[in-house]
């Protein structure tokens, strides 16, 4: 009896131990089952077909690790290892004439001589990029300007001197030369189609006197407006069409490239609106394609050429609008023809009333000005005209002041 027993317990543990079994094993496949039908699922919707696994729990773990080493690499830091580079950091010193006031009861003179002029000198810092392997290098007017001394230190920490090659300070564009060859460069995009709200990086060398270091730095925005212009600064300079950025630009930015997400070049960052000098999310760049221009003209002729216009203008007054028998005082009249000019040639008279230039709607001279800024020579230029009751248009050619 004790035998059967015994018999019968075996008998009943290994039939369980064979349901267990058996259990486990359809658990097992159906959890494989599941985990291929989840993941072709996601396949089906055009995602990697490699992540379709029967290996659920490993071959998952796996594959987050992979996920988040990709995810760390994005279109932002592509950019950026495409275009730092070619970001420079520029180094000048510049020597500015002051003077020193005494007090004038300290000097036997009575202050007759107390305004002492001396010479010190300033050490300033921008950023710029290589345009070319041959060694050109594109930045500010206003960061070498007036400058006895220019050391370019590129990213990888050689340092040459610079020379200017030539400057536009109205657009307040200047184009360097370092003698060396086979430098990295950087691709240019266009600025004609940017999109607002787009993706921009902007790269440079904001306080690098004090950081110590060639290795430029990054900062993320978006394009927050295009086409911004701006009044004739007290230097002169004129900036239409800039592009508008809420990326970081600090003191040192300035010439440094404005990159979109595709590492293409779109700006250069030119100055910010701030009332304490630091960044408040107003930053101004110049369009790529003005610079493009700009340099291409200085690289091939040594200069930026200046265009012969043969005429003078100035703002209306409500005399002149009144005696004119205008209704306001939008345009500028030439008050001054050369003759044989392009512009007399092409018809324009001394009196006329100028209202557009090249389709830019003239109220005064600084409208004027800033639309003739980036007239380069050889450019067709077109004006509407008012005169005696009358509106039409004329166009010449901007050919080169003969100096």
């Amino acid at each position: 009896m004790k035998a059967s027993n015994i018999l019968m317990t075996v008998l009943i543990v290994v039939v369980v131990n064979l349901i267990l079994y058996q259990l486990f094993w359809q658990h097992s496949t159906e959890s494989e089952q599941v985990t291929e039908s989840v993941y072709t699922r996601v396949a089906d919707r055009g995602e990697v077909e490699e992540v379709v696994t029967t290996y659920p729990v490993q071959r998952e773990r796996q594959s987050s690790n992979d996920d988040y080493q990709l995810t760390r690499s994005n279109a932002v830091t592509r950019a950026v290892m495409l275009t730092e580079p070619a970001v420079v950091s520029v180094n000048v010193i510049k020597t500015q004439i002051v003077r020193r006031y005494t007090n004038p009861f300290d000097n036997p003179f009575f202050g007759f001589f107390d305004q002492r002029p001396y010479r010190r000198e300033v050490q300033s810092i921008g950023s710029g990029i290589i345009y070319n392997s041959d060694g050109y290098i594109v930045t500010n007017s206003h960061v070498v300007e007036g400058a006895t001394q220019i050391k370019v230190i590129l990213e990888d920490k050689r340092q040459f001197e610079a020379e200017i090659m030539g400057i536009d300070s109205v657009l307040d564009i200047a184009v360097l030369k370092i003698e060396t060859d086979n430098l990295p460069t950087v691709p240019f995009g266009t600025s004609d189609d940017l999109l607002l709200g787009e993706t921009v990086i902007a790269i440079g060398n904001p306080y690098a006197f004090l950081i110590k270091d060639s290795k430029p730095s990054v900062s993320v925005g978006v394009v927050s407006a295009t086409q911004r212009n701006f009044s004739q600064d007290t230097g002169g300079k004129i900036y239409q069409g800039m592009i508008q950025t809420d990326a970081a630009i600090n003191p040192g930015n300035s010439g440094g490239p404005l990159v979109n997400i595709l590492g293409e070049v779109i700006g250069i960052n030119t100055f910010i609106f701030s009332e304490s000098g630091g960044n408040i999310g107003l930053g101004f760049a110049i369009p790529i394609n003005r610079i493009i221009r700009v340099t291409d003209e200085i690289i091939e002729y040594g200069r930026k050429r200046q265009i012969w216009f043969g005429f003078k203008i100035q703002d209306l007054s409500p005399m002149i609008a009144s005696y004119l028998e205008l209704e306001d005082l939008n345009g500028v009249i030439v008050s001054i023809i050369e003759d044989n000019s392009p512009a007399a040639e092409a018809g324009l008279r001394r009196g006329d009333i100028i209202k557009k230039i090249n389709n830019i709607m003239i109220r005064n001279s600084t409208d004027a000005e800033i639309a003739i800024s980036e007239i380069t020579v050889g450019d067709r230029i077109e004006m509407e005209i008012y005169r005696g009751q009358r509106t039409f248009s004329i166009e010449f050619d901007a050919i080169e002041l003969d100096i």
